[in-house]
């Protein structure tokens, strides 16, 4: 099995399986990676507090993009630069690089392609046919949305967890153009609702979030989403439900972290993969259900559902 990067949601599953005490074999059978990963990221990532999956998820991104500001000298900047006015491709211009001494993959060159296109440059223009391919999940392609507000400009009421209906949102992907699944955490009682979409778009995530908070206007007072465009519809979200939509900084997931953990949770009913046209809305509901009825040590051991029905009646 190749070593590959962990998302911060495997990472809460490692943290949960290692405070369970199972060994790095069992833990990486059950999150999708080898024993070697595990191992790696226990290593790498254990701080004075143990291994903490947030912090862990800081210190691999602080890590990963400071090695990629050190790894590219400017000698190697100009020649791909050069490179590209002679309309040579990335993966040409990443394969000549190595015969010359020089380190760089095709992968960087369409980033810098792209933070030279952010900042009003042409090279893009070199490029055959125009063509752009970005490594999925950098902030270059995933763009701006339209009036999107801090997370900084949040109330401060949010972050203490002492209110009942600031929610986080995000999605969790199947098998690729197998659909995916809006999730919703609510931040005080760890409340989690699900619901299946077809696809990334939008207006169909966007109406997806409504129809689950429908019923809980009166619970629902901010929703916290990451960068991805399949948010940029949220105006609609806010007007539908009278709530205050914002949006978490680049790079910072740990923001939205108690979303990350319970989407890790879901990875145990449907691992990393999965075909969703295979999970039916019944089977989904039950996970939900499932989830909701754990025991959670912050709440002194009692479940979110119930938690969250009895605030919601004394509110």
């Amino acid at each position: 099995m190749k070593y590959q990067q962990l998302t911060e949601g495997q990472r809460y599953q490692i943290a949960l399986l290692y405070s369970e005490r199972f060994s790095c074999r069992e833990i990486g059978l059950r999150v999708g990676v080898s024993k070697s990963t595990v191992s790696r990221e226990l290593r790498r990532n254990c701080t004075s507090n143990g291994y903490v999956p947030n912090e862990a998820q800081h210190l691999s991104e602080l890590r990963r993009h400071g090695a990629t500001k050190r790894s590219i000298c400017q000698s190697t900047i100009d020649f791909v630069e050069f490179a590209l006015r002679w309309q040579w491709s990335p993966e040409q211009i990443s394969g000549v690089a190595k015969t010359i001494g020089l380190s760089v993959s095709h992968e960087w060159i369409y980033q810098h392609v792209a933070a030279d296109k952010a900042q009003g440059g042409d090279l893009y223009t070199h490029l055959r046919q125009g063509k752009r391919r970005y490594r999925k999940g950098y902030g270059q392609k995933r763009g701006g949305i339209p009036d999107a507000v801090s997370i900084e400009l949040r109330p401060a009421i949010v972050d203490t967890r002492e209110r009942l209906g600031d929610w986080e949102a995000d999605l969790v992907l199947g098998k690729q153009g197998t659909g995916a699944i809006v999730t919703l955490a609510e931040r005080k009682t760890r409340l989690y609702l699900t619901k299946k979409v077809f696809s990334k778009e939008a207006l169909e995530v966007s109406e997806a979030i409504i129809s689950l908070l429908s019923d809980y206007k009166d619970v629902c007072h901010t929703i916290t989403f990451d960068n991805g465009l399949e948010f940029s519809e949220h105006k609609e979200v806010a007007k539908a439900l009278g709530a205050e939509m914002y949006f978490a900084h680049p790079y910072s997931s740990h923001e939205r972290g108690l979303n990350e953990n319970t989407n890790g949770l879901l990875r145990q009913y449907i691992p990393k993969g999965a075909d969703l046209r295979e999970v039916s809305e019944e089977e989904l509901l039950s996970y939900q259900g499932a989830l909701n009825s754990r025991p959670r040590k912050c709440l002194g051991y009692r479940q979110p559902s119930v938690v969250f029905a009895e605030l919601r009646k004394a509110a």
